[in-house]
């Protein structure tokens, strides 16, 4: 079974449609970009086209590579400010000099449509349904329910620790009541570790570094990892994730594809947050 990410996001965009015409407000996203870096201006235009399919608007505000910390702190603190922008979110990369954390921030709870501010975060650890879940770990977790695919008591795998993946999905497939690991560049007999598991989660950014020898009959697997961060559309760049999907989709039950799986969902799950702020706000604004 695939886990086609490409065409749930175009179901859910569908659904985010009908939603927006019926609020008083359209949603509105505010994209920070630093610098001119070409990955982040491809990963925008998605994000900018799929909001003009559902009715959303977007305001794409860039800085220059050179901008402190500081300035841009102060230029996020007006956006937030803003009544008209439901939702901000920053661009990654970002320069060296800039701590996404730091920035990230600024921006309120209710406002942090990509969830990894603190209080969104901290929602998560503690197992609040308020806050808004990162997309990204939004999007994994609805690619699983689309397809029924059961994750209270399961064993799930992750290969990710990062603050903006692994460790965020962690929390999020505990609260669905997961038995969940971690793996990392230090974690030994990995091959072993993932066999063990029903889910296998991977966001390495090594291409095809998992073989069929990795897996086994009747896993689900979830391929976040794209190489080397590279979309799809650059010229004479070939994009692939973590898995060998050829070698690995006749081996397991179900598996998400590189690219048409996590990226797709990523920008869906991105714009169902922003509807939701919208929504919520019309009623008592709590999230």
């Amino acid at each position: 079974m695939i886990l086609d990410g490409l065409a749930l996001s175009k179901k859910i965009g569908e659904k985010l449609k009908k939603k927006i015409s019926s609020l008083k407000e359209v949603p509105k996203l505010a994209i920070i970009q630093v610098g001119d870096v070409s990955q982040s201006t491809i990963f925008i235009s998605r994000k900018i086209k799929y909001a003009k399919d559902i009715g959303a608007d977007t305001e794409h505000v860039k800085f220059p590579e050179t901008i402190s910390e500081d300035d841009l702190r102060k230029k996020l603190g007006v956006l937030n400010k803003n009544p008209n922008i439901h939702g901000i979110i920053i661009q990654l990369p970002l320069p060296k000099h800039l701590n996404f954390f730091n920035l990230v921030d600024v921006i309120g709870q209710e406002k942090d449509v990509d969830g990894l501010g603190l209080q969104n975060i901290r929602g998560l650890f503690s197992g609040e349904r308020h806050g808004i879940i990162p997309a990204t770990v939004r999007g994994i977790l609805s690619l699983l329910k689309e397809y029924k695919i059961e994750i209270k008591g399961k064993k799930v795998v992750i290969i990710n620790r990062s603050v903006l993946v692994g460790k965020p999905l962690a929390l999020a497939l505990l609260n669905e009541n997961a038995t969940v690991s971690i793996c990392h560049s230090q974690t030994k007999n990995l091959k072993q570790e993932i066999q063990t598991a029903d889910i296998v989660i991977s966001a390495i950014g090594k291409p095809k570094i998992l073989g069929s020898d990795y897996f086994k009959k009747g896993q689900i697997v979830i391929d976040v990892g794209i190489s080397s961060g590279i979309p799809e559309e650059m010229e004479g760049r070939t994009i692939s994730g973590d898995v060998d999907f050829a070698k690995v989709k006749d081996v397991v039950m179900a598996i998400s594809p590189v690219p048409h799986g996590v990226g797709p969902m990523t920008v869906a799950s991105l714009f169902m947050n922003l509807v939701e702020v919208v929504e919520r706000k019309g009623n008592d604004g709590r999230l």
